[in-house]
């Protein structure tokens, strides 16, 4: 039966699993295929099984759910997944978990077809099946250079084909299919977090607002350096000398001039457009530097500003005075 093809954005294709026909004779969406009795967005599920052969990327993939905020196992005992998946259900601490299943798994990975059925229908869940050709596999274990896990003086090529065998049940399951020799591993990952971030995912990445003095050095943790010395200077007024710029009118006296304004809606722009991308490349953590000469004017209350606009927006930050303190 011929298989579906979607097209990645990248231009790499995402081998679905084959669309089935209904007992009416109607045929099923792919992405429905192995969930006979109900289908659910890929992000709404609270357990996403990853299994599928041997030297697919089981590893990266589920490294990318860990990066979403996954709670991720993997190589759990198919016997204590149903316990698992009530221990989500019933907890409330971990709302989303991603695990591992795979021919490691020895005699017991027969009883797993049983066992997804089972803790299905009590938990949203997901089955995720990877593979590629035997000469990618070939290659990823000759770059490795890891047994076979089927080992038992086998013929590289002799296991791959066996393994296949084996998960032939389980890749029936699958809600969805990917063949991950169309992809590196940076594709991957990005493939699988466009698929699978929430909405709330984009809130969750600490955001940390920084002021700092040229004359004090660089903070070394920081991913983005805005230099603010440009913009006029209150520690030449006497009434500000010894304020900060979180007082309320040294910042009144900063955003008086047209070049704050300017920039204040330029970096705001800026930051709304990268902070997404950041968030798909799975970083959990973003460190907003603005420096000034001394670290106590004009950094301060540039810092402060954009930490407050980004919360409004609904991200979460903190901000943090280097050189002033607090």
């Amino acid at each position: 039966m011929a298989q579906a093809k979607k097209k990645h954005p990248a231009g790499k294709s995402l081998e679905t699993a084959p669309a089935r026909k209904s007992p009416a004779g109607k045929r099923r969406n792919p992405s429905e295929a192995g969930a006979p009795s109900k289908t659910i967005p890929l992000r709404n599920a609270s357990i996403v099984v990853v299994t599928g052969t041997s030297g697919s990327g089981k590893g990266t993939v589920l490294k990318a759910f860990e990066d979403l905020g996954y709670f991720c196992v993997d190589n759990l005992p198919v016997d204590l997944i149903p316990k698992f998946a009530e221990l989500c259900r019933t907890s409330g601490e971990i709302a989303r978990a991603a695990l591992v299943v795979d021919i490691r798994e020895g005699e017991a990975l027969r009883r797993f077809p049983a066992i997804y059925r089972q803790f299905r229908d009590q938990v949203p869940a997901i089955l995720i099946f990877l593979q590629a050709n035997d000469e990618v596999l070939i290659r990823r274990f000759s770059e490795t250079r890891r047994p076979h896990p089927l080992g038992g003086g086998l013929p590289l090529r002799q296991g791959i084909a066996e393994e296949r065998k084996l998960l032939g049940p389980i890749r029936k399951l699958a809600d969805l299919v990917i063949d991950t020799g169309k992809f590196n591993v940076h594709e991957l990952k990005q493939f699988v977090s466009e698929r699978f971030h929430s909405p709330a995912d984009e809130r969750t990445m600490l955001i940390s607002c920084v002021s700092f003095g040229y004359r004090h050095g660089v903070p070394p943790d920081s991913d983005l350096v805005f230099d603010v010395r440009f913009l006029p200077n209150p520690n030449y007024i006497p009434k500000f000398h010894r304020l900060s710029g979180k007082h309320p009118a040294v910042a009144r006296y900063i955003r008086s001039f047209a070049q704050t304004q300017e920039f204040l809606r330029r970096i705001t722009d800026l930051l709304a457009y990268l902070i997404p991308h950041y968030i798909r490349e799975g970083k959990s953590y973003l460190t907003i530097s603005f420096g000034c000469t001394g670290g106590r004017h004009r950094s301060v209350m540039m810092a402060e500003t954009i930490s407050k606009d980004l919360a409004k927006r609904g991200f979460l930050t903190k901000v943090s005075h280097r050189d002033i303190g607090g």
